[in-house]
């Protein structure tokens, strides 16, 4: 069973969602974003969601958007993400981890070398934000041969008929995206969740994790009644830029208070047990 699999199926048995982090890899520094990753299963994390750098990410919003230019300026890249995951992997070999990004940097890297060297060092899922189901098999065919789950996302305007090409080849658990735009805007409201959720799940057996929108504990409670996972990445990536100084280094006690600020939300999710 992949370990995806399992984290799933252990909060089913305690009766709660899984509460996903996502931050950027190598933001502000590599040295702090290390820190950070390493951190969040202590913080609550149950998957985590690393966000790989790259210079046009035109689905988020400010916040993801200016971590991942700090990420770049402080010399990010795709090595040096996998490099945060085998240090990770090196302390932690149970807690999911999940890429997630654009497929240009994987296409510069060649997919199929990226995909064995992400599954060396422990990769478990990905997350492209830009590659439709229909023209994803170049990287879904050699990242499921390497024991990586491609994970899809569906919209509020995935109706019933685009529900089955998205879900097709899917695996891991299915990422619903609450609210048309960029990641960091307005929260949904937690009836319109739950009757898409409901609906995703009518399509298909695999998890569905809430993202976008969520920025507090009650907001990741909210949604932990209502689908199998509560995605907050924005308001965790928000801390570490309040964290910076002026020449965007982090100031003394960053790492902690983003991990305080972490578990608050988890023991959010972890509130919202289902009914």
């Amino acid at each position: 069973m992949s370990r995806l699999s399992s984290c799933f199926e252990r909060v089913a048995a305690e009766n709660r969602a899984a509460f996903v982090t996502f931050v950027t890899a190598g933001d502000p520094t590599h040295e702090a974003s290390r820190e950070i990753v390493l951190g969040l299963p202590a913080a609550g994390a149950d998957i985590i969601e690393l966000g790989m750098p790259f210079t046009d990410p035109s689905a988020d919003g400010p916040a993801i958007d200016k971590a991942a230019q700090r990420a770049l300026k402080a010399g990010a890249g795709m090595h040096r993400t996998l490099d945060i995951v085998r240090d990770f992997r090196k302390q932690n070999d149970h807690t999911p981890i999940v890429l997630m990004g654009y497929f240009n940097p994987l296409y510069a890297y060649g997919v199929d070398r990226f995909c064995t060297d992400a599954a060396a060092v422990g990769v478990d899922g990905l997350i492209i934000v830009d590659l439709p189901p229909e023209e994803d098999e170049e990287l879904r065919l050699p990242a499921n041969a390497a024991g990586i789950d491609v994970i899809r996302l569906a919209t509020p305007t995935s109706d019933d008929h685009r529900l089955p090409t998205i879900l097709d080849g899917a695996s891991g658990f299915v990422y619903y995206v609450a609210v048309a735009g960029v990641t960091g805007g307005k929260s949904a409201t937690t009836e319109d969740i739950k009757a898409a959720v409901t609906r995703i799940k009518s399509h298909t057996d695999l998890p569905v994790a809430v993202g976008f929108g969520i920025r507090t504990p009650e907001q990741a409670e909210a949604i932990g009644r209502v689908a199998d996972g509560a995605v907050v990445g924005s308001a965790i990536v928000s801390m570490i830029e309040n964290g910076l100084d002026e020449t965007h280094m982090p100031k003394d006690g960053m790492v902690k208070d983003v991990l305080d600020f972490t578990k608050k939300l988890a023991d959010g999710v972890r509130a919202g047990t289902k009914g």
